[in-house]
């Protein structure tokens, strides 16, 4: 059976809301924008994104969403909100929410690796 083609497809993230972005690279990622689609593939194709220093949050997320992550010992509970990473790294904020829409299985580490963003 031939691998399937990748495809370059770029996104222009100046001015858009960060999640809408996320939902339409993890659709490209995964493949379900190609006709071909089949669950047990992966189709997917690259993912090229520019201008991440652009991108809006919409409402209060700035300031009240946080992300939260656990040491496995008691009270180890990290909390960080996304102002810090935002002013740290912003491709990171669009990095994570693409990151949490690819399904929880062995291939989205591969899928993560065809993303790149710059800013």
């Amino acid at each position: 059976m031939a691998t399937p083609k990748k495809n370059i497809y770029t996104v222009d993230a100046k001015g858009k809301a960060v999640g809408r972005i996320a939902t339409d690279i993890a659709a490209h990622l995964i493949g379900k924008h190609k006709p071909s689609f089949q669950s047990h593939l992966d189709e997917g194709d690259f993912i090229e994104v520019i201008h991440a220093a652009g991108m809006i949050l919409t409402g209060k997320k700035m300031d009240q969403k946080s992300y939260y992550h656990h040491s496995t010992y008691p009270h180890g509970l990290k909390t960080t909100s996304v102002k810090q990473i935002w002013q740290k790294d912003p491709a990171e904020v669009l990095r994570r929410a693409v990151s949490r829409m690819l399904p929880k299985n062995s291939w989205r580490k591969e899928r993560m690796k065809r993303l790149t963003i710059s800013n």
